[in-house]
């Protein structure tokens, strides 16, 4: 069986939470005899090689409200979806949709609903006939967590044809920190710290978590970059916060090691633009306790109240450190927590779980074509 990916962009152009999926799905389908190609638009039209699936990059033309365009993505898409028995799609992605109904092309399709648009909403207005009409279009459509699929309005219209699958991660990816990298983070973050990971954006909440800290002891650890960088610096300026540590992007060695070493991770994200939260999955991987916020997405199927970690109401400096005290003058509570959230990793969020699901779908869906095709 062949699939094909489409969204906007990929590895190694960037590296997010959509991307780590596609890329979790393409090594464990190639893994169950499933091939795998990935096709975005990018400036680099080279194409990479990951040894168990490749990455096609048409030309993008044009970037609007964080959407790349390109007219050679059309005949690309046409071309690989010639040779692929089902087409997957990852929403959201205006462009995705054109190319769908335009191209024409009859394969079987999913789209994997990773969140709603939630802060375009004049476009969104424009934009809303496509989306539905695309979403009615496609044979199934996936949604990452049941909260989720429960407080979105679009989901609800095409309940009927939704399956929930939990994202997963595979453990055997992260490999063990060394001795020498342990020891860089134990010097340069002290013997306790709260840590958060992800890309600096305006949904993270990132405000609220410096707002919260003024006045405290609590070491916080920020890594990752983006386009409110600079403003969130200014704001710990601003505050005279000496406790907070922008690393900015790190290689995967040092990610570890901090995931290894710190306390608890925060994760004050306050808009549901957050739909799952890699990062928290990470964390419950390495058995850590978590604090996150109630946006009434995924956020709050991975961490569960008083189970795997703390989950307070979305921009509360007041709740937020609330939560972090709790957790810094508890050692015991933290560690409970930890541990529960690792057995619910084991339990629901490995990528072998979710693998196994996308490639059931997969089947379902190319088989039931070819039956109906012979009929």
């Amino acid at each position: 069986m062949r699939v094909l990916h489409f969204y906007k962009t990929y590895k190694p152009d960037t590296m997010g939470g959509v991307q780590e999926l596609i890329s979790q799905i393409c090594s464990g389908a190639a893994r169950r005899g499933v091939t795998s190609e990935v096709l975005t638009v990018s400036h680099d039209t080279s194409t990479v090689d990951f040894g168990d699936h490749v990455h096609h990059r048409a030309k993008m033309d044009v970037e609007i409200a964080s959407s790349g365009f390109s007219l050679s993505a059309f005949g690309r898409f046409r071309e690989l979806a010639e040779h692929a028995d089902l087409i997957h799609y990852h929403f959201p992605w205006p462009f995705a949709d054109v190319v769908h109904f335009v191209t024409r092309v009859h394969k079987p399709s999913i789209v994997t609903y990773h969140s709603d648009i939630v802060r375009q909403k004049v476009l969104l207005q424009f934009y809303k006939p496509l989306r539905n009409r695309f979403l009615a279009s496609v044979d199934k459509i996936v949604a990452t967590s049941p909260n989720y699929l429960e407080t979105s309005d679009v989901l609800q219209r095409y309940r009927d044809k939704v399956e929930v699958i939990p994202i997963g991660l595979d453990e055997t990816s992260y490999a063990a920190p060394t001795a020498e990298k342990l020891q860089y983070w134990r010097e340069r973050a002290g013997p306790k710290f709260f840590l958060f990971v992800g890309n600096l954006r305006y949904y993270k909440g990132l405000h609220v978590l410096l707002d919260a800290l003024p006045g405290t002891d609590f070491r916080v650890v920020i890594i990752g970059s983006g386009p409110v960088e600079r403003e969130l610096r200014a704001q710990a300026e601003r505050l005279k916060l000496t406790n907070v540590d922008f690393v900015g992007p790190v290689g995967d060695d040092d990610k570890i090691a901090l995931l290894t070493l710190c306390h608890a991770l925060t994760f004050p994200s306050h808009l549901r633009s957050e739909a799952f939260g890699i990062s928290l999955l990470e964390a419950a991987m390495f058995g850590k306790p978590m604090i996150s916020t109630e946006i009434g997405t995924g956020t709050s199927y991975v961490n569960v109240d008083g189970e795997t970690g703390l989950v307070v109401p979305a921009s509360d400096p007041g709740a937020l450190l609330g939560a972090m005290g709790r957790l810094w003058e508890d050692d015991a509570l933290a560690a409970k927590l930890g541990q529960n959230g690792r057995q619910r990793f084991e339990a629901m969020f490995t990528a072998g779980k979710m693998v196994d699901a996308y490639v059931d779908l997969y089947r379902r869906l190319v088989d039931s074509s070819v039956a109906s095709s012979i009929r």
